[in-house]
């Protein structure tokens, strides 16, 4: 792909960034590019708000529901996309008479789409920790849900959190189906629109788009290996001042 965006015109043209130098010059490619990544924001933070709360309520108070929250979770795994565009398609078409008709109503159907994957990336992180005992300790000391949630909860489930919020990202700016049915112009339908008139300019974006998510995989690895050596070596420190508090008390 990188081979076919640096072609120059011609059998025996020299290779040229002419193609990546002009990604900036179509307004609606940048657009669309601004877009996915508005959506791709607000897609990870409002998946993460509603889960990980709901997530942890239900492992505390109601455990016998995991189940039926689970296989609710992965429904969307199920349902084909053009499905899923064929049951949106009233409720956006009310959503653009009524309220409004701007893309980033599109992070309302992403959210459904990512369910699944953020699901099982925090559901993961959650079954790696005590979660009863930590908040059973914070509320004896007098915290609050919500300082137990931010403060005890988050900290213990950050690489969780970072996969979730990876995936979400991956799986909007990748996302073309739901987007090109109800008409609106993200990344990946700009690429597609583009790649009618100017294919080299199309490829290069295409592979941007993928550097940038192996970018976001390998800064994801580093943040969590660095968390998991902080965390053995503290689990080190605690069992060596047990070790030797127990031999001082003897």
């Amino acid at each position: 792909m990188f081979e076919f965006s640096t072609r120059g015109i011609g059998e025996n043209s020299p290779r040229t960034l002419d193609a990546w130098k002009a990604i900036g010059t179509y307004p609606d490619l940048v657009a669309g590019i601004v877009a996915s990544l508005q959506l791709a924001v607000i897609t990870s933070i409002g998946v993460l708000v509603v889960l990980v709360p709901t997530m942890v309520w239900v492992r505390l108070r109601l455990p016998r529901l995991r189940r039926v929250i689970e296989s609710i979770s992965l429904l969307p795994l199920t349902i084909p996309a053009i499905v899923l565009v064929v049951g949106f398609s009233p409720m956006y078409q009310w959503m653009g008479t009524n309220f409004s008709d701007s893309i980033l109503t599109l992070s309302l159907a992403y959210a459904i789409l990512v369910l699944p994957y953020a699901y099982r990336a925090l559901d993961a992180g959650l079954a790696a920790i005590d979660v009863k005992t930590l908040s059973e300790a914070a509320r004896s000391l007098g915290a609050d849900w919500f300082t137990v949630m931010l403060r005890v909860i988050v900290p213990n489930i950050s690489s969780a959190l970072l996969n979730a919020g990876l995936l979400s990202v991956a799986l909007v700016l990748g996302e073309y189906t739901i987007a090109n049915n109800l008409l609106y112009p993200n990344l990946q339908v700009e690429i597609v629109s583009l790649a009618r008139t100017n294919a080299g300019v199309s490829i290069a974006v295409a592979v941007a788009s993928l550097l940038f998510a192996f970018v976001l995989l390998v800064a994801l690895s580093f943040v969590g290996g660095q968390r998991g050596v902080r965390r053995r070596n503290r689990e080190r420190l605690v069992q060596t001042f047990a070790r030797d508090f127990s031999g001082g008390t003897r």
